[in-house]
């Protein structure tokens, strides 16, 4: 007698759970993402007194010049989401190409394998600095180049050890043997054994940009006032924390929700490779 069915049954079922936490953990980026279009007061405008305790005009209360922490609050995800997001698109097509490519080509693989442990040596801080002093007007986009090329070395490491093993599998003997290109191996053969290291990455790299642009913000290297990106609005409303503790803390919390919610979704979606039919006699 075998135990395929009831294998089967809790696979479904944790696919199920799977599926209603990623979309539980989406909500807060797609209300993040739809906050400006949903705030009760435009970006700039000031609605109450300074740093004014939460009440009717203002449901967070006001920040440093009166203007509604709930609205800013909303306007302020938009762009630190889209910039992590083109970080992680980025750094995974890169990392992906490289490491695979590297793993087929034990020579570019030993060159990337010492450039990624010398570039992995950098402070993050440290390497943003540098790439914003060398391009002081490029703003925001200084900020998002830093942090593709901290992320893209590690990134780079993480996809040749997911694909090194996968190199002395039959199949690709098999098109070793045929004569297949390098282009067809890497797409055709190793690509498609990859999706769940491939997603997880990138859940990785998103949260890690988050951070990355929240820190340059915080410390206004990038984002700059009356921007309302949200480290930018801890910095500012710091020092009236006594007064209004939402003007800091609500970003704050902001922060923490979405990275945590990233995080969610990207263990909701990985495939499952633990679950596998076991049959018993």
């Amino acid at each position: 007698m075998t135990a395929v069915l009831p294998v089967a049954a809790r696979w479904e079922s944790r696919r199920a759970r799977s599926i209603a936490l990623a979309v539980v953990a989406v909500l807060p980026l797609l209300v993040a993402l739809a906050g400006p279009s949903i705030a009760p007061h435009t970006l700039d405008t000031p609605v109450t007194a300074p740093y004014a305790a939460p009440g009717d005009g203002a449901v967070l209360g006001g920040d440093q010049l009166g203007r509604d922490v709930l609205s800013r609050v909303l306007h302020g995800g938009t762009l630190l989401i889209a910039g992590a997001l083109l970080v992680a698109v980025v750094i995974t097509l890169t990392a992906t190409l490289v490491g695979i490519t590297a793993v087929l080509r034990p020579v570019l693989g030993r060159a990337v394998e010492r450039s990624a442990d010398v570039a992995i040596l950098l402070p993050p801080l440290l390497g943003i600095m540098l790439i914003a002093l060398a391009w002081p007007g490029g703003g925001r986009w200084a900020v998002i180049a830093a942090a593709i090329v901290l992320g893209t070395p590690y990134a780079v490491r993480v996809i040749a050890s997911a694909a090194s093993p996968l190199t002395t599998a039959g199949y690709v003997e098999a098109a070793l043997t045929r004569g297949e290109s390098t282009t067809y191996i890497a797409l055709r053969e190793i690509l498609p054994n990859l999706r769940g290291t491939l997603l997880t990455l990138f859940g990785l790299r998103f949260v890690e940009a988050f951070y990355v642009i929240a820190m340059a913000g915080f410390l206004q290297i990038g984002s700059q006032p009356p921007a309302s990106d949200w480290s930018l609005m801890v910095r500012e409303n710091a020092s009236g924390i006594l007064l209004n503790p939402w003007a800091a803390i609500a970003p704050s919390l902001a922060i923490a929700l979405l990275a945590i919610t990233a995080n969610l979704a990207t263990l909701a979606l990985a495939p499952d490779t633990t679950a596998k039919a076991v049959t018993r006699s």
